[in-house]
């Protein structure tokens, strides 16, 4: 589990705070997405979960960040990366081997896991992710899609119990966005694992997590389950953060007290919504 409490955090020389007030809880097996607009302290919160805050960027760091009980003050960026790994933006500059089996081996061997044992954690993590053929790959033949679905695999190889990512699908294209998202999907589900990703796609994270915080100038504007944040769109687009068309066409029909049902995240949610409303006294 992850526990915020109080936590703000000024870069040594800003003007102001990047992140003011934060308080979060995420349960263990959770699937959360982060949004804002740029500046609003995104990647700062994700830097306070792995320890890059205040350990690598410092600064005046209050409060308190627990990640499995772990005090990120306390323990470093590796002893906390056994428990969250973490994806960056720019996957060609986490790489550091030139083949798919030497990029996953390299992060266990450096966590000394055992020789006799790094096949197999190799084999394990390359099915869960799902990209077992491409283990003898170059990394440079990879499009950025497969670069992502290695850079995962690496980090679920060793273990940890949250997979922290900063823009996973910021250079891909909508169909090799929705894969990652798939398998992350997959990875929460199926393994159990604690997700948590930046995203600018809100239309992806409504789709598939199940929890969204919202940032705004290093505050959290809204945190909870997806319709339930989504219920505030209005209050969104007001900071700069879009939401599915479907959702701003939803709310405004319930403030016309011409619809009270669940709120529609995709077209095919919208269609069932809007063929409620013709089928219902609504109509007259």
């Amino acid at each position: 589990m992850i526990s915020i409490r109080g936590l703000r955090f000024q870069y040594k020389g800003a003007k102001r705070a990047a992140l003011d007030n934060i308080n979060l809880d995420i349960a263990d097996g959770d699937f959360v997405g982060i949004i804002g607009t740029s500046g609003a302290g995104k990647s700062t919160l994700t830097y306070a979960l792995n320890g890059i805050v205040p350990h690598h960027f410092t600064g005046d760091f209050y409060g308190q960040v627990l990640v499995d009980g772990m005090d990120t003050v306390d323990s470093s960026p590796e002893q906390l990366s056994a428990k969250i790994g973490s994806v960056f933006q720019d996957i060609d500059a986490q790489m550091v081997a030139s083949l798919v089996e030497d990029e996953m081996a390299f992060g266990l061997e450096n966590f000394g896991v055992p020789r006799a044992e790094i096949g197999g954690r190799i084999d394990e993590a390359l099915a869960m992710v799902g990209i077992g053929p491409l283990r003898y790959r170059m990394i440079r033949s990879l499009s950025g899609g497969e670069k992502q679905k290695v850079a995962i695999a690496a980090i679920v190889a060793l273990r940890p119990s949250i997979v922290l990512l900063d823009e996973p699908t910021g250079e891909l294209d909508p169909q090799s966005s929705r894969h990652i998202f798939s398998m992350l999907r997959e990875l929460n589900e199926r393994f159990g694992l604690t997700i948590v990703v930046v995203e600018q796609k809100i239309m992806l994270l409504c789709e598939f997590v199940r929890k969204l915080v919202v940032m705004e100038q290093g505050r959290i504007a809204h945190a909870g389950a997806v319709r339930e944040v989504l219920a505030h769109s209005d209050e969104m687009e007001a900071i700069g953060v879009n939401v599915p068309r479907v959702v701003t066409l939803a709310n405004r029909l319930r403030a016309a007290g011409l619809y009270d049902g669940p709120l529609p995240l995709n077209i095919d949610e919208a269609e069932v919504m809007l063929k409620t409303i013709l089928s219902t006294d609504y109509a007259d």
